[in-house]
């Protein structure tokens, strides 16, 4: 079955026209018409080769929403028209006691990702910037009614992102959290944070995002470039997400925790942190690192989100508009997601 994509020949080239052969779908398949997929950060950094992983040519997006348009004879809860997303993964070994515990993205045999990956048979996987995929049932899930679709393609990566080192570290309710970075995976996260009833603070380099914060749900905002920094708040916060691909000196943001506070990674700028022990030993405070979460937390973070009135804000982009795009992410334009609209791809 050939599909129009969008794929990136060598580290750091340009994205160029290509037809993916996407196989029929099997018994437990489930063949999705994309309708959008999101530029996440971990896109650019695939695509750029950044990361020592990256195999081409390259087909990125893990973060998909649309529609069912076929099914395999064994899919029981899937029908055709179903408004669906996919994530980060594709497939796991359904066997370990990570698989069986719907923690799959820990597989013993090594989670099969959307795209850059190889599958279990040997092939390489191709992601979401085309205009259909083929996905396992149990890798596929429902969008409620209530999310726009180009507001879900994100939530299947960032939403879960911050959604799931959230549900770890809780109960949130009561709890003084602060977000580190306002964007893509920052935004989401003072959402869910504030709808879980924690008094969130929003934490980003200058002043221009403190009315976005507040209308986001946080409670304050602090500019950590500015006067004061974060030298007004040592001691101050129970939990703290960095969200930011860059590399931060992480002793401000440590001594910005209560003794016990957990500061959690879930940026990657691609480069070592680094901290003085003493910023950890002092008030027993742990730095921490989180991925996605599974099957089933993923099912609940969209529930989670269609109860609360949570989606991304996206801007929607053509296939035309790519390499924009992906310079507008790379420059910090987003406000907050760039979402492909993948029905102009090939067009």
């Amino acid at each position: 079955m050939k599909t129009p994509a969008l794929a990136v020949d060598v580290a750091g080239g340009p994205f160029v026209p290509t037809t993916l052969d996407r196989r029929e779908p099997r018994g437990d398949d489930v063949q999705i018409d994309i309708a959008f997929t999101g530029i996440c950060h971990s896109d650019l950094h695939r695509v750029q080769g950044d990361w020592d992983n990256g195999v081409f040519p390259m087909v990125p997006g893990h973060e998909i929403s649309g529609v069912v348009g076929a099914v395999g004879e064994d899919v029981s809860a899937y029908r055709v028209g179903d408004r669906v997303g996919v994530g980060v993964m594709v497939d796991s070994c359904g066997t370990c006691e990570h698989c069986v515990g719907h923690q799959q993205q820990f597989c013993v045999d090594g989670v099969v990702e959307t795209y850059n990956s190889r599958a279990y048979d040997g092939s390489l996987t191709y992601g979401g910037y085309s205009r259909s995929i083929v996905v396992r049932e149990p890798f596929v899930h429902r969008i409620p009614d209530g999310i726009e679709l180009s507001g879900a393609a994100p939530l299947l990566c960032a939403g879960i992102t911050v959604y799931s080192p959230l549900r770890r570290w809780g109960p949130v309710a009561g709890r003084k959290v602060a977000v580190v970075g306002i964007g893509g995976l920052g935004h989401l996260a003072v959402r869910m944070a504030a709808a879980m009833g924690a008094e969130v603070t929003a934490l980003s380099r200058g002043g221009e995002k403190r009315a976005d914060a507040r209308r986001l749900g946080a409670v304050d905002h602090l500019a950590t470039e500015g006067p004061s920094g974060l030298g007004g708040s040592r001691n101050r916060f129970d939990l703290m997400l960095n969200t930011v691909s860059a590399p931060l000196d992480m002793d401000p943001y440590l001594a910005a925790l209560r003794p016990g506070g957990v500061l959690v990674n879930i940026g990657a700028p691609g480069v070592p942190l680094s901290c003085d022990p003493f910023s950890l030993i002092a008030g027993n405070r742990a730095i921490a690192g989180s991925m996605i979460g599974g099957s089933a937390e993923t099912k609940e973070m969209l529930r989670f989100c269609a109860e609360n009135d949570i989606s991304t804000e996206v801007e929607v982009v053509d296939a035309a508009e790519i390499e924009w795009a992906y310079r507008r992410v790379r420059d910090g334009d987003a406000r907050y997601r760039l979402v492909i609209d993948a029905t102009t791809i090939g067009t």
